[in-house]
Formats: structure tokens, sequence, C-alpha cells
């Protein structure tokens, strides 16, 4: 067997509601052993001023430009980091010499895989110095260097989890603001791409008509009723029509289509949308999946989930019951990720970012 490492994986969505932070041990091959995850949410200044980042991000033509620009929110974010580092070595009594890498993916605030680029708020460096430990942070440059979409990114450990699962072919679904498919074959690479919208539009509307940041078990959307007319309009859009790998930033789609309509409508429409787009990505798979796999916050939306189990072909499952953990498996994931990078394995394919041919990456900032 390989020598395991000991790796801190930090991961904070587009749904921009806070960090996952896991600790696992892992040849950055076939073996992950976890260890302990924990969830903490950005205090409401750190979360105001990320949102006032992205819409500030949305005028910028670099990434060098954003990073310039975005300095007071990138080292909230990176403080924010290294006191959830912090808390968890404290809570597992890990000391920080005996931890190998951090992977740090940091606060994705735009992603234009169109224009070549994609801005991840966090200094690998700063992090390095704070925690003590080796960083590995802005994985998808390397790739979109290389001619790819610089995301998804966590397709290659869905492939290690994979192992333990008998049923191919196999689709791993992450929800978070954008959702994203790993399609795993009995034979030959796996399949990703970016689906279209996961929770992002439904927290938008609920944050636009309410003191909610999202719509808690799916509530609200259970109230209301579909408009298939407007959900017919946001389903067509050429992005479903284009062939994977491909790509999304999270405000890709308006719900500008939605005026008018009540809240509960409203919400209902967007959860049919997020369950649709994903329904719409099956033309696009290889064969007939055996087993979806549902990860990431939107599985606790009980009626996205619902919805999926309708639309979806074969069986639909939560994370935990395929025996994974769905809170913290993206963490997971940039810990194996770090793991590959100091090894020089691969971080993207070209069937799950478009790259011209398998690529590692990461900046590394030694402790």
């Amino acid at each position: 067997m390989s020598t395991l490492s000991r790796a801190i994986g930090l991961m904070s969505g587009t749904s921009m509601d806070g960090m996952d932070a896991a600790l696992v041990e892992t040849d950055g091959d076939s073996v992950v052993r976890f260890i302990s995850a924990l969830t903490r949410p950005y205090d409401a200044a750190t979360q105001a001023l990320l949102w006032e980042a992205i819409e500030a991000a949305k005028s910028f033509d670099s990434a060098e430009e954003a990073h310039d620009a975005l300095s007071e929110a990138e080292a909230a974010v990176t403080g924010c980091h290294a006191a959830v580092v912090s808390e968890l070595l404290d809570s597992t009594g890990t000391s920080s010499s005996d931890i190998d890498a951090i992977g740090f993916h940091g606060q994705t605030v735009l992603h234009r895989p169109e224009a070549g680029f994609t801005v991840q708020l966090g200094n690998g460096a700063a992090l390095a110095q704070a925690c003590g430990c080796t960083v590995v942070n802005d994985f998808r440059s390397n790739d979109m260097a290389n001619g790819g979409e610089g995301a998804p990114f966590a397709p290659v450990y869905h492939v290690a989890l994979a192992q333990s699962l008998a049923e191919r072919p196999v689709v791993f679904v992450n929800v978070g603001g954008v959702a994203n498919v790993t399609c795993i074959p009995a034979r030959g690479a796996p399949l990703a791409f970016d689906t279209g919208p996961g929770n992002g539009m439904i927290d938008e509307w609920m944050m636009r008509h309410t003191s909610q940041h999202y719509d808690a078990a799916g509530a609200c959307a259970a109230r209301g009723r579909v408009d298939d007319g407007v959900l017919a309009q946001l389903l067509d859009n050429a992005y479903f029509r284009r062939p994977p790998p491909k790509s999304l930033d999270r405000f890709a789609f308006s719900a500008a289509v939605l005026e008018g309509m009540s809240l509960e409508d409203g919400a209902a429409t967007l959860t049919a949308f997020s369950a649709g787009a994903l329904a719409a990505a099956c033309s696009q798979l290889p064969n007939t999946p055996e087993l979806w796999v549902i990860c990431g916050g939107g599985r606790h939306n009980e009626t996205l989930m619902r919805a999926l189990e309708e639309r979806l072909p074969g069986p639909v499952v939560g994370a935990e019951e395929a025996g994974f953990r769905g809170d913290s498996l993206e963490a997971e994931a940039f810990a194996y990720l770090a793991v590959r990078s100091l090894r020089g394995l691969p971080l993207s394919y070209p069937t799950t970012t478009g790259v011209s041919a398998p690529v590692s990456g990461g900046v590394v900032y030694a402790a």
C-alpha cells in the first residue's frame, strides 16, 4: 500500500453559506480514511462582504484584476478558513506538524470559462503562515491554461469513492449553488459536467422576498405550484444542448421570467428548474445510470429530492444512504486533491473538464 498522507480539505461553495473542513488520510489514489469534519457558517459581516465582492467581480476581465480589487474580501475568507483549521485540529487533538497538506479551494466569486479565467478568493501563502501547514490552492488555473473549463473538480474523488459501490453506471450529483454530475461507467473514463442551477437561484429568490437565506427542506416550494410555461422558458437555453464537458457561473441564468409570481410559486418553479436541468442531462450520459447519489446541501431540500426521484431514471439516494458523508464530501475531495497535487497526479481529465490531456495542478505554499 502507498504511504498515507494526513490532509485537511477546505471548501466554501457557491451557496456562500459557510465553510466545510474535513480531515482524512489518503494515498491520493484508492485509499481514503475519513477522520473528522465540521461545518461553520460565515459571520454576517463576511457574508455581506462576499456578496459585495460577487457583484463587483461581474465587471472584471481577468483574475488578476479581481484579486487586486477584492483584497479585503480575500483576507476575510483566508482568516475565516484559518480559524476553521484551528478548530478542526483542536477538536481532533491533532498538531499542525501532523498535517501533510491543506487543500484550500477558496470562495468562488466569478467563473468565466469562455474567457479562460476563474476567480477563487483565498490567499494560500497567508493560510500556510497562519496554520503552520503546507497549503495547496488555486486548483483550477492550470486546467484552464491547458484548455479546460476549470470545473468540476470533485470527479476524481467520486471515482475513488465509487470503488465501494457495485452499481454501474453510477452518477454522483453535487447540488450546491450550481449542480454537477460525475457519471462513472462500468468501463472507460468518467464523464463530468455542470448541469445547471442547484440551490443558487432558489436561495436568491428566498433572500429577495423573505428574511430567509434558503428554502428550508423545500417547504416554501412544497406550498407552491410550478408554472409550466415559465419552466419551459428556463429550460429552453442553449447551455442544455451544448455537449459536455461544460461548466457554469452561478449567475449564468436569469430569474427575470419569474417576476410577478408569488413567493411559493416562484420557489416551486425554480426547484422544478433545478430538477429539470438534471433530468435534461440524462440525454448526454453514455448509458442509463443504475444509481444516482445526491450530495451537497441540495439533498436536504425534500421537495427537490422528490422532484429528482420523479424525473431521474433509476434509484435516487442521498449520500448517507450510499455510505458517504454528504455535507463534507467536497471538503474531503480537496484534501484528496491536495495530496494528488503534491504527488504530481492528475486532477482533471479530458472527459471531466475538457482539458487537452490529463493534468495535475494547484499552487503549493510551504509551511
